[in-house]
């Protein structure tokens, strides 16, 4: 059986959390953070992985096929349809 050992580690703001993996997001901050627009339709991964690309608007979101979305670490498909819906009533949609 292959136990993961979780890593004591701080955050810049001083908080001290457990991780297992090399993921570098506080799970306090994270949970502080208020995340608006669009991206708050979104899990955390899905959301990270936008954020991460630069994407935090949804003019921003339509320069992107929906492959390349899809590539991004994080960003599953169940998160697609939310982003489809959030584009359509801002009459855009993913680039061709």
């Amino acid at each position: 059986m292959n136990i993961m050992e979780k890593t004591l580690k701080t955050c810049e703001k001083g908080h001290e959390y457990y991780k297992s993996s090399d993921c570098p997001v506080c799970p306090v901050c994270e949970k502080e953070r208020e995340v608006k627009g669009f991206l708050a339709l979104l899990g955390g991964p899905a959301r990270r992985a936008l954020e991460h690309e630069g994407i935090d608007t949804l003019q921003r979101l339509a320069e992107y096929t929906e492959k390349e979305i899809l590539a991004l670490h994080g960003m599953g498909r169940s998160s697609m349809p939310k982003l489809h819906k959030a584009l359509v009533e801002e009459g855009l949609c993913f680039k061709k």
